[in-house]
């Protein structure tokens, strides 16, 4: 008698023919047999990772994964993806993020296919963003638009759109995982792609800081934290030293600082002072900043000398400061000679 202790082989489906099964599968969520429709949707995502990413058994073919990107987007399935996500269940979802990134990486004849199919299809990424509202799928759609925004075209389309200043308002929800996702979106949209940045802050640049300066100013510390951070980052990049310029001689913003030097945590005193810094160095300080400069000199005086720093941080901070502590002492006498002069 003779055994094989060999598995027997099974029929692998071609990328057009899992790529037709997925579409039919997904439609049928709509009809009267949508138990089934899902079942089988997940069992075709399944054996779409498979071959995206190999089985364990067998690498995956390039060859096949590029098929898979061009079918895909030849048969619409990319936007299905999207609309029928929430249909999906959490292990589905989960595995589509997976291929999503991979699929949108795959590069054929010189053409990220799928980044250019949804150039076409932009409403997939405005999808995306609202679906930051819906605390079943808001992270899965989190981690695909921050996919999505890798590439200059994409990004560059979410910074530009109304659904963009939603951000302002996800950063704050009150459900911490979802809050901190949209946040590291946000990061994502004004770090990844220095010259699109620099062109959205310059042309919407009353629009976009009153509603930041908002964040500056939140009750919720972590919010409060990490935006002031953020906005250290950007901001003090050279592509955005044009629109630094012109904050920098905002009063509005001044005092916004200011009073964030004063706050009770020192992360946030630190991370304020590193902006502050900037409108009191300005060599070009207009009259209105010297004057309140001027006028609050000896409560600023008081909360630079006391700024907490710890062992860890480096003498170029203590020098920083005290080349501010000078400056302010140099532009309050400066103010009181003019003052004394013109009365």
């Amino acid at each position: 008698m003779s055994f094989s202790f060999f598995k027997p082989s099974r029929g692998r489906s071609s990328p057009a023919e899992l790529v037709k099964a997925m579409r039919d599968s997904i439609l049928a969520l709509d009809t009267k047999t949508a138990a089934k429709a899902l079942e089988d949707v997940e069992k075709n995502i399944i054996s779409m990772r498979q071959m995206l990413s190999g089985d364990g058994e067998a690498e995956p073919s390039q060859e096949q994964i590029s098929q898979m990107a061009l079918e895909i987007c030849k048969e619409d399935v990319l936007s299905l993806f999207v609309q029928k996500l929430p249909s999906l269940g959490w292990d589905a979802r989960k595995d589509l993020v997976h291929c999503w990134g991979i699929l949108l990486r795959q590069k054929v004849d010189s053409t990220y296919c799928c980044v250019e199919y949804i150039e076409n299809h932009l409403d997939l990424l405005d999808f995306l963003v609202v679906c930051y509202n819906n605390k079943e799928i808001a992270l899965n759609c989190g981690s695909m638009l921050r996919e999505c925004i890798k590439y200059p075209t994409l990004a560059k389309y979410v910074l530009e759109s109304t659904s963009f200043e939603l951000f302002f308002k996800y950063v704050e929800l009150p459900n911490f995982d979802i809050a901190s996702d949209a946040l590291s979106t946000f990061k994502d949209l004004l770090s990844k792609h220095e010259t699109e940045v620099s062109q959205f802050l310059s042309d919407h640049y009353e629009q976009f800081f009153e509603l930041y300066d908002k964040l500056l100013t939140s009750s919720n510390y972590v919010t409060k934290r990490q935006s002031l951070k953020l906005l250290s980052e950007f901001l003090l990049e050279a592509p955005n030293s044009q629109t630094m310029k012109r904050y920098i001689l905002e009063v509005r913003y001044l005092k916004t600082l200011m009073a964030l030097l004063k706050d009770s945590s020192k992360n946030v005193q630190i991370l304020a002072f590193h902006i502050f810094k900037v409108f009191v160095a300005n060599p070009n300080k207009p009259r209105e900043i010297k004057d309140i400069l001027a006028k609050n000199h000896q409560e600023l005086l008081m909360i630079l000398h006391n700024l907490p720093v710890s062992k860890d941080e480096d003498e170029q901070f203590e020098e920083e400061r005290d080349l501010i502590i000078k400056e302010i002492e140099k532009n309050s006498r400066l103010q009181s000679s003019s003052v004394s002069i013109s009365s």
